[in-house]
C-alpha cells in the first residue's frame, strides 16, 4: 500500500464502486478486497470491509463503514479530458449508472462521491487569461456537461 492514500467511506458498496471505477477509467484497478474478520458496528465477520484500488492511476481505499458519513462536494475526482467524445463517456457513465448531474462539469456517482469531467480545452481557456477567460467562465457557469466547441467559441469571442 502506498504512504499516502485517498480513503473513501461508503455506506456497504465500496466493493462495487471500486469495480465501477476501473471498468470506466483508464490507469485503474481493483487492487484488494478485505474482509472483516469479526462483526463490527455497521457489518458482520466476513463481510467486505475495504477494498484496495485505483481511479485514474490515484490510489485510494473504499470502507464500508456503515450509514455514519455522506459524501459531499468537499471532495471530488476531478478527471481531464481531450476532447468532447471522451468528456461524454465519462459523464454518461456517471450520470447514466444511476448518478446525478450538477453544473459546471460537476456530476455524482450513484454512491454520492462527486466528479467534476473537465476538458483540457476549458482549464487551458481558463489558463489564458484575461478576456478570453473571462468568456470561456461565463460560458461554463451555464453549463451542466462541458460543451467542448462553445468554451472553444467563447474563448474566441
Amino acid at each position: 500500500m502506498p504512504k499516502n492514500t485517498i480513503c473513501i467511506w461508503y455506506d456497504t458498496d465500496a466493493e462495487a464502486a471500486a469495480r465501477f471505477y476501473a471498468e470506466t477509467f483508464p490507469d485503474s484497478a481493483v487492487t484488494a478486497v478485505r474482509r472483516a474478520p469479526s462483526d463490527y458496528p455497521s457489518g458482520k465477520a466476513g463481510d467486505v470491509l475495504t477494498v484496495e484500488f485505483t481511479v485514474a492511476g490515484i490510489p485510494c481505499i473504499g470502507i464500508n463503514g456503515g450509514p455514519v458519513f455522506k459524501h459531499n462536494e468537499a471532495f471530488s475526482f476531478q478527471i481531464a479530458t481531450d476532447d468532447q467524445r471522451e468528456t461524454d463517456r465519462y459523464w454518461n457513465a456517471i450520470v447514466g449508472n444511476g448518478g446525478q448531474e450538477s453544473a459546471c462539469g460537476w456530476c455524482k456517482d450513484r454512491w454520492g462521491v462527486s466528479w467534476q469531467i473537465t476538458p483540457r480545452a476549458l482549464t487551458d481557456a481558463l489558463a489564458a487569461g484575461g478576456a478570453e477567460a473571462k468568456r470561456a467562465f461565463d460560458a461554463m457557469m451555464g453549463m451542466r456537461k462541458i460543451d467542448v466547441a462553445e468554451i472553444e467559441l467563447a474563448r474566441r469571442g
